[in-house]
Order: C-alpha cells, then sequence, then structure tokens
C-alpha cells in the first residue's frame, strides 16, 4: 500500500503542511519536529510523489478560488484564510467571483485551466457535477468550499447548514415567537436551501408556528432592504415577529428596511437573526445575532484538502464539515 503524506503527517503528529515544509524548506521547522517526521518518514517508506513535488517545487505557484460574492464578508474571510494557507506554502491564490452565476463559474473554471493552477477552491452555484468534470478532463484537483456534492470523489470543507438553520429557528421560536418569515437568495444554492430545510424541521417541533418564504434574488444588503420594506407595508396583524435571514447582509438589510418605512421596534416587534456572523453583525445599530460559521478556518483547510489531494490523488476524499454556533445579540435578545 502506497504510504502517503497524510500517513506520514499522522504518524508524526503534524499537520500535512508542516510535512511539506519539512521535505522542502526545512529551515522553516524545529529541528524537533524534522526529526520527528523525519523519523515518520523512515518507519513507514514514504516516497515523494512525483505530482506534489512539483506543486512544492513551484512548476505552478497558483491556486484559483471562485466565490458565490467576493464583496461578502464571509467570502473575503474565507479567501483570507486560503491566502495565508497558500503563501506559508509558497504559493499564490487567484480570486474570482461568480456572482451565483453558474455562467460566471464556467468562465473562470475555464481560465483557471488556462493558466494552469495546481488546484481549484470552489463554492458552486448549484447541485451539479459539471465544474467536477470540467476541472477532472484536466487533471486539475478540486476542493469544494461551504458545500458538498455527495457521490462525487471531491474532498470538501462545509458547514452543516441543517443544524444551523435548525439552531436559528429554535432560538426564535424560544423566544416565543409563532410567525415566522425566512428571507433567503434563490433556493438552487444548497446553503440556503439548507438553512431552510433546517429551520422547517425546528417548526415541526411547534405545530402552533409557522414558516413564511420570502425569496430574493440576491444575497445583498439591497435585497434584504426591499424585503424589510415590503413587511413593514404590511398591517401590524399581518407581519412576521420573527426573521431568519440566509445571511447576514440580508437581515442588516432587513433591519434598515423595516427601521425606514415602519415603526417596527427589534427586537420587541420583530425578531431578527442572521447568518455567517460578519464583523460588521455586532457593530449594527441593533447588534445582530447570527449563526456563526468558522469562515477563516474554512478557507485555510480548504487548502490543506487541496495539499492532501496533490500528494495523495488515489487517497478517498476527505469531508470536513464543522458545526454551526448560535451568537445571541440584541436583535432577539430583548
Amino acid at each position: 500500500m502506497t504510504v502517503s503524506v497524510k500517513d506520514v503527517a499522522q504518524a508524526a503528529s503534524v499537520s500535512v503542511g508542516t510535512v511539506s515544509n519539512v521535505l522542502n524548506r526545512p529551515h522553516k521547522v524545529s529541528a524537533a519536529t524534522v526529526e520527528r517526521v523525519q523519523a515518520a518518514i523512515e518507519e513507514l517508506g514514504f516516497v515523494r510523489n512525483d505530482a506534489a513535488r512539483q506543486l512544492r517545487a513551484g512548476r505552478s505557484r497558483s491556486i484559483g478560488l471562485v466565490v458565490l460574492d467576493s464583496a461578502n464578508p464571509f467570502f473575503a474571510q474565507v479567501a483570507r484564510g486560503a491566502e495565508e494557507r497558500a503563501a506559508a506554502e509558497g504559493m499564490a491564490v487567484l480570486l474570482g467571483n461568480s456572482d451565483q452565476s453558474p455562467l460566471r463559474e464556467a468562465a473562470y473554471i475555464d481560465l483557471f485551466r488556462e493558466q494552469r493552477v495546481n488546484g481549484v477552491l470552489l463554492t458552486p452555484t448549484a447541485d451539479d457535477a459539471a465544474a467536477v468534470s470540467r476541472l477532472a478532463e484536466a487533471s486539475i484537483p478540486l476542493v469544494l468550499v461551504d458545500a458538498e456534492l455527495p457521490g462525487t470523489p471531491v474532498p470538501s470543507v462545509s458547514v452543516d447548514d441543517l443544524e444551523g438553520g435548525h439552531l436559528a429557528a429554535s432560538h426564535l421560536l424560544s423566544l416565543g415567537r409563532r410567525r415566522l418569515a425566512f428571507v433567503g437568495g434563490p433556493l438552487s444554492i444548497r446553503q440556503v436551501s439548507d438553512r431552510l430545510a433546517g429551520a422547517r424541521r425546528a417548526l415541526e417541533e411547534h405545530p402552533d408556528a409557522s414558516l413564511e418564504v420570502i425569496g430574493q434574488d440576491a444575497m445583498t444588503v439591497l435585497a434584504g432592504r426591499a424585503a424589510g420594506e415590503a413587511i413593514a407595508r404590511r398591517p401590524a396583524s399581518e407581519r412576521p415577529d420573527a426573521v431568519f435571514c440566509a445571511n447576514d447582509l440580508l437581515a442588516v438589510g432587513v433591519m434598515q428596511g423595516a427601521a425606514l418605512l415602519g415603526d417596527i421596534r427589534i427586537p420587541a416587534d420583530l425578531a431578527l437573526i442572521g447568518y455567517d456572523d460578519i464583523d460588521f453583525a455586532q457593530s449594527t445599530v441593533v447588534p445582530l445575532s447570527s449563526v456563526r460559521q468558522p469562515a477563516h478556518e474554512m478557507g485555510a483547510v480548504a487548502v490543506d484538502l487541496l495539499l492532501e489531494a496533490v500528494a495523495s490523488p488515489g487517497d478517498p476524499p476527505r469531508r470536513v464539515r464543522f458545526r454551526p454556533e448560535l451568537v445571541v445579540r440584541a436583535s432577539t435578545r430583548g
């Protein structure tokens, strides 16, 4: 059986990146760690993989990253985590913004193929295998970020959005709110549909509660503001008493729209929770409750998974799934 870099890392109790440094930049690692890794290499009989050696030798020093919206602070943090981790390996990250468009996503993937990047980190616009096929044809490793594609041999790093949606809706229900609304972008985006499904699961435990879906074409502040203004135009008796937004940008917009057009008090009249826990969430006029994702760590882990895929291309794909965390602030605290 072929011994991989991951096997060496596990035997030496270090990260894959540390093994890479020992093999290529030992001056960056302590003498004790170098000795421990080299002992593991000798014990396991590890032989360097040509593809991994070429990657680390700098035949190509770039990684492609395609996200749904580079203006979203969540994806900015993902990119930062990926850039910092890639820089430690002597590589650079090329960022592309699909703007939730499958056509733009495909264009970036084709561009990265032409640039002969070492690999691609992708937050897909939809659950299809087209991107996987295009990259597989060019023998370019792929790692999914903030998403999974079941049934495909693709590593991924994601958050359990079903649990996240359940956390958000359960929190609103625990406050005694029963007329809930979900404000989200296109349901073709897996993260959005999973968060909605998680919220619906929470409502199954409360038959006296309802959930209205207020769809939007985008996941932006302006889209959220439009939803907030529409809610504010309704008679008070017909408004939801709680809103769960598919991301924090939408939630900020809902807060703005409700305040601009209506005398709606948050959280007294409308409890509001977002998703992602971007830095801005805690500094809004009414600090925003949110479901936290470890964005920076997700970007760094995605690069690690890519390195593993290059170093050991025959290994089964590794899928890392983080658990979301509920962060309660004034927009639901009351």
